[in-house]
């Protein structure tokens, strides 16, 4: 199986225009997560966009899953792009979802100096409960998906772990909701 991080622009308007398709769109991607195909996901705070975590056997699979999605059909998702995890650490559990919009995450991206070192500092945040999920796309560039509302207190956990190079992390809120 591949993971695929998917990063989804949204329309102007976002945050009003999704109402009378929110439920169809949140049906949908938790028929994805029972199957095995979503991971996790949900939108950024101000609606600008959304990011999925998706778990599928072959690259080509991810464009018709993301399209499928009620907001993509209603052009409420305007596009996304994808990148795939080199190396993926798994959730220990499964977040329920949470459709009320009220769990604040940080999504913090970065530069490792060594991937092997770094992958360990991520299953001590996830053993301490303070990251959900995460990984490398390359042997530096990683992600984290970090269950610490408050971007910059995600950033220095990170920071704390003395495995990112400091001025390469970068955090951005997200709601999640999957």
């Amino acid at each position: 199986m591949i993971v695929f991080h998917v990063l989804v622009t949204t329309a102007d308007g976002y945050l009003t225009r999704r109402l009378p398709y929110r439920q169809a769109n949140l049906e949908y991607l938790m028929q994805l997560r029972a199957r095995g195909l979503v991971i996790a996901g949900g939108p950024a705070p101000d609606g600008r966009s959304c990011d999925l975590f998706l778990r599928v056997t072959e690259a080509s699979q991810v464009a018709p899953l993301v399209e499928g999605s009620p907001f993509f059909v209603n052009g409420l998702w305007t596009g996304y792009t994808s990148r795939t995890f080199a190396q993926f650490l798994e959730p220990w559990t499964s977040a329920p979802p949470r459709p009320d919009e009220t769990r604040l995450a940080t999504v913090v991206e970065g530069e490792a100096a060594d991937a092997e070192l770094a992958s360990f500092a991520l299953v001590e945040e996830r053993g301490a409960g303070r990251l959900l999920l995460g990984g490398f796309f390359s042997p530096v560039q990683g992600l984290a998906l970090m269950t610490i509302g408050e971007p910059a207190d995600a950033v220095a956990a990170l920071t704390a772990t003395g495995q990112f190079a400091p001025d390469t992390l970068r955090g951005r809120p997200l709601v999640h909701v999957i």
